[in-house]
């Protein structure tokens, strides 16, 4: 009465296609995703590593802060930034966005 009745599928009703047709949508979802999201990201990440690892004393940078200054000591995974004169601070190699033009600083 409350229980409706099962049929068993019949053997020759099978999908053609496999259910490829099925997962397409997921698929392309993905490619989409990739190429729109993941692969720019990625893109960025090894122009900043770059950038990153070409630091040399005497570059002037931008610091994830905001802070400009000049590079004038390098360590390994530090670098001091003199960002006054007499004035510096220790910042993490990362943490520098970009480096700017001779005579930036000054100006």
């Amino acid at each position: 009465m409350f229980i409706s009745n099962a049929y068993a599928q019949s053997a020759g009703a099978a999908d053609p296609t496999g259910g490829f047709l099925q997962m397409l949508p997921l698929v392309a979802l993905f490619a989409i995703m990739y190429f729109v999201m993941i692969r720019p990201q990625m893109k960025r990440q090894k122009e900043h590593k770059a950038l990153v690892e070409a630091l040399a004393k005497g570059d002037e940078v931008i610091t994830a802060g905001g802070m400009l200054g000049k590079v004038s000591k390098l360590g390994e995974s530090y670098l001091t930034v003199e960002i006054a004169p007499g004035v510096e601070i220790q910042v993490q190699r990362s943490a520098v966005v970009q480096v700017l033009p001779k005579g930036t600083v000054t100006k």
